[in-house]
């Protein structure tokens, strides 16, 4: 399951979320999303579990509890979907 993580602190690494996270299972991946020109934390990641369960208990277990002095957003990611066009590029 792809889990979305939102609220973040700035200064949160992706191996703090995976030692949040790896509390409730087995972590496949997780990714920051940063800014592209200058490398920083744009405040939310997504964490993928391969097991559900254990996916849905990490979700329920630290959903509004703070990490860095901020109470986190967790909850299961919805799809990309499409996007909306941004006009002409010219």
């Amino acid at each position: 399951m792809n889990i979305y993580v939102g609220n973040l602190a700035y200064g949160v690494t992706q191996e703090e979320l995976r030692d949040a996270f790896g509390a409730y299972g087995e972590i496949a991946s997780v990714n920051l999303i940063t800014d592209k020109f200058t490398g920083d934390s744009k405040g939310f990641g997504f964490v993928e579990m391969p097991n559900n369960a254990e996916a849905d208990a990490a979700i329920k277990g630290l959903n509004e509890t703070p990490l860095k002095g901020r109470n986190l957003k967790v909850n299961q990611a919805k799809p990309r979907g499409e996007r909306p066009s941004r006009g002409p590029r010219w």
